[in-house]
């Protein structure tokens, strides 16, 4: 284990959600599956208790905690994408897997992991400030799924 991991409580399905995400997204893998070795306030000796992964390089620990703790967009994985096709194939095995829509760019996992799919061209037009980041969150503003076309335009638009 790294020095500095994301902990992610899940209840029960820590594993389940581990192999999800190694099958959506590149450079992310599932480490190590570790067992109760005894029984606990939501599971039994034996249950799987943390699951080591990485996330698109980041690492992570599931805890199967229990029910008690849900998440909330307070945290969130970010991921930038570089086109739509790649944009399109993340957002839609999240929603298509059980997830939600949310806005601007953000879905939520059947887990309940918060997920911000980010076209670059967006973070991009962010940073650039001015009337570019202003037209591009405007534009972001009114989706779900981010249209990298419609940001693009907006910002060819602002100059």
């Amino acid at each position: 284990m790294t020095k500095n991991t994301i902990c992610v409580w899940y209840d029960k399905a820590a594993e389940e959600a581990a192999n999800f995400y190694a099958t959506v997204f590149p450079d992310t893998r599932v480490e190590a599956i570790h067992l109760a070795p005894l029984d606990y306030p939501s599971g039994k000796k034996g249950d799987v208790i943390t699951v080591e992964f990485t996330v698109v390089g980041v690492p992570c620990v599931g805890l199967n905690g229990g029910p008690m703790i849900r998440h909330s967009e307070a945290f969130s994985f970010q991921i930038q994408t570089h086109d739509q096709a790649e944009t399109d194939r993340y957002w839609n095995a999240i929603v298509g897997n059980g997830g939600t829509e949310s806005a601007c760019g953000w879905c939520k996992d059947k887990w309940g992991v918060n997920w911000q799919i980010t076209p670059k061209v967006l973070t991009d037009a962010l940073a650039a400030g001015g009337a570019k980041a202003t037209a591009a969150f405007e534009a972001m503003m009114t989706m779900h799924k981010i249209d990298v076309a419609t940001i693009e335009a907006a910002v060819a638009k602002a100059g």
